[in-house]
């Protein structure tokens, strides 16, 4: 769960203050909404110890009510007591489940299907979906935005694993007892998300985890 209450709160004020801006208030209304919006983002590049210039570089002006973002995963088992796994170039190598950021004109099947074959060279199909946690209620390092990670069961269909693609340095097969001991991705996925999907390679017919 976020440690930082406070960082939690100024997201919070950011959301508002876009939202509020989304529904064409008056000049003076609109003024104080993009004041709000300015110091937020000040307040969240102080809180993150970054500069603000890229915080605020992350928060471009959008159109519409702000809602999370969505990471998809995809989940593959062998057997009842193996996971596929794969490694982040841009995390160091760090393990992860197959998956990124929800592409618009894809459904969340498509997605994890796609990204699935983009990071690993299988060709799958989507079959469920097992959990949607909300990122803020789990043990994952602060980042700007607030999102929903949806884990999304998936079968191989052809297809041979690649030793590497553009995104991911290796792709293995790792047993559930050796899960533990990984260097994990952590803004990605965390042992105690997948370690609450494993049932599910027992028992697919399992009801859907969510927050």
């Amino acid at each position: 769960m976020s440690s930082n209450p406070w960082l939690a709160a100024v997201k919070r004020v950011l959301a508002l203050s876009q939202t509020g801006l989304a529904f064409q208030p008056g000049e003076y209304d609109r003024e104080r909404y993009e004041e709000i919006r300015q110091i937020s983002l000040e307040l969240m590049a102080h809180m993150s110890n970054a500069p603000a210039e890229q915080i605020i570089s992350l928060f471009p002006h959008e159109i519409g009510y702000v809602t999370p973002k969505v990471d998809i995963r995809a989940v593959i088992f062998r057997g009842t007591d193996e996971i596929l796994m794969v490694q982040e170039k841009i995390d160091n190598d760090r393990w992860t489940l197959p998956g990124g950021w929800a592409d618009v004109g894809y459904t969340p099947f498509e997605v994890a299907v796609k990204e699935t074959l983009e990071e690993t060279g299988l060709h799958t199909e989507a079959v469920r979906l097992l959990a949607v946690f909300d990122k803020r209620k789990h043990d994952h390092p602060e980042e700007p935005w607030y999102v929903y990670k949806f884990f999304i069961l998936c079968k191989i269909t052809g297809g041979e694993i690649l030793e590497q693609t553009n995104e991911t340095s290796g792709v293995a097969w790792v047993k559930f007892d050796r899960l533990e001991g990984l260097d994990l991705s952590a803004n990605r996925v965390t042992y105690s998300q997948i370690s609450q999907l494993l049932p599910f390679a027992e028992n697919v017919s399992l009801p859907v985890i969510c927050d």
